[in-house]
């Protein structure tokens, strides 16, 4: 019963971050916008956000400067992929390189290893304990004991499907993205709307990486996304760029994180090994995912271009 709440609660606790991550880079998604920089965004806001909470003292400062930033790198993204015509991918793996060697070469200017902000942040504090709901066995690990930017990352799955799906805004991003001429001959601004879609992604990949970092551990790495943004890109994928399925993938990756670090506890030796699981289970999921889509493609007698 304990190792099952456990794995539980780490299955939320790794599955926030990635639903972020996920949720924000539907809307580039589905203005046809290729984020290949997920990645870059959410180590921005990890970096920014352990950095000034460190300089000015004040969590939620330091996480509203860490978005800033990070919405600095979705114009600088923007600017080059959508009004410059660049290559999307090379744009989104210039922003993740770029941000890796800053904060690198940051982390050397200030001659620390790492980023540590235990003494200014309590994490335990910022732990939401649910009344009665936290002493039902199972229930408790699942709901109760999470930090704030856990609970927006899952009402925001219900926020963004309704956005997507129920608002004019939403209209006009699947509209930009299916037929970008048929949007235009509208009176539809299809430069603003993108924009406007990569720094949404910007935004929440920026809460990804502050909840990684600040919330979570008090504490900065360098490269401590390690992956996290390319994951949450296999996830929109397997999703069909859908919020409720996507964000399922992400907690289905987080649910192999979860087991990979508490059955690694019984492993001994051998620990080490149990790391590939999340990283295998991508592999794993993305070509379940490729098969069924091929399947379904022959069964229907024609190809999807």
């Amino acid at each position: 019963m304990n190792l099952l709440s456990n794995i539980l609660y780490d299955m939320i606790y790794h599955s926030a971050p990635l639903i972020l991550a996920v949720l924000g880079g539907l809307f580039a998604h589905k203005a046809n916008v290729l984020n290949i920089g997920l990645e870059g965004m959410m180590l921005m806001g990890a970096f920014s956000s352990t950095l000034f909470v460190m300089l000015t003292g004040n969590l939620w400062i330091g996480v509203l400067l860490s978005v800033l930033c990070t919405l600095i790198l979705g114009l600088i993204f923007s600017f080059f992929g959508i009004t410059m015509k660049s290559n999307f991918i090379i744009t989104g793996f210039g922003i993740n390189i770029f941000v890796l060697a800053l904060s690198s070469f940051m982390l050397k200017y200030l001659q620390m290893a790492n980023i540590n902000v235990s003494s200014i942040v309590n994490v335990t504090n910022l732990k939401i304990n649910i009344p009665f709901i936290k002493d039902i066995p199972i229930v408790g690990s699942l709901l109760s004991g999470h930090t704030l930017i856990t609970y927006i990352s899952f009402i925001l799955i219900l926020v963004v499907s309704i956005v997507m799906y129920k608002t004019k805004f939403g209209v006009y991003v699947r509209v930009v993205g299916e037929n970008e001429e048929a949007a235009k001959s509208v009176g539809i601004n299809s430069t603003a709307i993108k924009y406007a879609a990569v720094l949404i992604g910007a935004a929440l990949c920026a809460l990804a990486g502050a909840n990684l970092a600040v919330e979570r551990m008090a504490l900065f790495t360098n490269n401590m996304t390690a992956g996290r943004g390319f994951i949450a890109i296999a996830a929109i994928y397997c999703g069909g760029a859908k919020p409720v399925k996507s964000s399922i993938y992400a907690i289905i990756f987080g649910l192999a994180k979860s087991l990979a670090i508490n059955l690694a506890l019984f492993a001994g030796p051998v620990s080490g090994l149990f790391e590939i699981v999340p990283y295998l289970m991508i592999v794993i999921v993305l070509f379940a995912v490729s098969a069924v889509e091929s399947r379904r493609t022959k069964i229907r007698g024609f190809k999807l271009e």
